[in-house]
């Protein structure tokens, strides 16, 4: 950091403004300075930099003082309003009025400072203050005008930067509200799902096994309503849901169905979309097992490869897909892969995949990829 960062940072916010104005007119005076001296010094006249120094310096001061001033106007009468030219014939009028008070100003400061440009000091006020204005009205008018200028494109750039931290700010809960409305979506379809089960078991007479499906629901609800909102969970948690959620089907299902989860210990702690697993695990119940009278394992495995997190569900029921069909999605999508597909891409863009495939030989395989990550990217807290 520069020397002039950090007092800058030390000065309070009306004291920094004066030194940043101070150094804008130095530096504005050693350019004018610059330009008197330089045809002096290429036609090798004497050059009075006593006279130079101080008059350009003394004059770019005088404008230092005016400067509040001239930015209150371009405040109060903006050239970026819907009535621009009637504000800019204003400027106009402004800027001679700066300009002939200026030189007002300039002619006894100078005359005290002995450095009045011209040979000799003028009879009079008023003739100093002509003298004056018919040499530097224009660069008067030119100061004046950049200023202004200056600070319209301070304040186009800071508009600017405001409207796009509000439009990022309207994207993220936009994508917030999305993904709160996929996900809402899921957790009445496991639900409803989960209690068509238990109509069927009471019908059938089973109330044990209705009542262990509706004790393992509780539990089940419990864990979804305590995450309603939370978008990302770590891998564990998830596997957590998972087996609650399997411990319903297992009811159902008795022997039918075998499940094999395999996680590798260095994935545990990454963090995946909540009920990621879930709606695809169903859907592997569903066509692989619903269809058949077999009984079908269902494999779920997550490992790490080059920064990456693969999530792995495969069956070997006769559902979908396993029976010759190909691409990188299966042919007939629930609700439940559709939305997780969907949230997928909204959390993280192309950098997440779901392909579902048939297997070699029998069976579907859904298989997800996300970048690999400990921390929490995105929060999706919606009230």
């Amino acid at each position: 950091m520069s020397a002039m960062g950090v007092v800058s940072k030390r000065l309070s916010p009306i004291a920094r403004q004066v030194a940043w104005l101070w150094l804008a007119w130095t530096l504005a005076g050693l350019f004018y300075i610059t330009q008197d001296f330089v045809p002096r010094l290429y036609r090798q006249e004497v050059i009075p930099w006593p006279r130079l120094f101080i008059g350009w310096m003394a004059a770019m001061y005088i404008c230092a003082a005016f400067t509040p001033a001239i930015l209150w106007l371009g405040r109060r009468w903006p050239l970026e309003h819907q009535r621009r030219w009637t504000h800019a014939a204003l400027h106009f009028v402004f800027g001679a009025i700066f300009s002939v008070l200026s030189a007002a100003i300039e002619v006894p400061v100078l005359g005290a400072l002995g450095v009045f440009p011209a040979p000799q000091l003028p009879h009079s006020l008023a003739e100093g203050v002509a003298l004056m204005v018919a040499y530097g009205f224009h660069g008067g008018l030119i100061r004046y005008w950049a200023v202004i200028g200056l600070q319209l494109a301070i304040r186009s750039h800071h508009n600017t930067l405001e409207l796009k931290v509000r439009s990022s700010e309207l994207a993220g809960q936009l994508a917030a509200a999305r993904l709160s409305a996929l996900k809402m979506q899921l957790q009445p379809h496991f639900l409803f799902n989960t209690l068509g089960t238990i109509m069927v078991l009471v019908q059938q007479q089973r109330t044990k096994e209705a009542e262990t499906m509706l004790s393992r629901l509780s539990d089940l609800l419990r864990l979804a309503v305590d995450d309603v909102h939370t978008q990302e969970v770590p891998l564990w948690h998830e596997l957590e849901f998972l087996r609650l959620y399997l411990s319903i089907e297992e009811v159902r299902f008795h022997d039918r169905l075998q499940i094999r989860i395999a996680a590798d210990p260095h994935t545990v702690d990454a963090f995946v979309p909540h009920m990621v697993l879930q709606p695809i695990v169903e859907n592997a119940i569903r066509h692989g097992l619903g269809q058949s009278e077999d009984a079908v394992s269902i494999d779920v495995t997550a490992s790490k490869n080059d920064g990456v997190l693969v999530l792995t569900v495969a069956d070997d029921g006769a559902g979908a897909g396993s029976a010759g069909a190909s691409g990188p999605l299966l042919t007939r999508k629930g609700v439940g892969l559709t939305n997780t597909e969907r949230r997928l891409k909204e959390l993280y863009g192309e950098r997440a995949t779901l392909v579902a495939e048939p297997r070699v030989r029998r069976g579907v395989q859904v298989t997800v990829t996300l970048p690999f990550h400990t921390e929490r990217i995105e929060e999706a807290e919606c009230d």
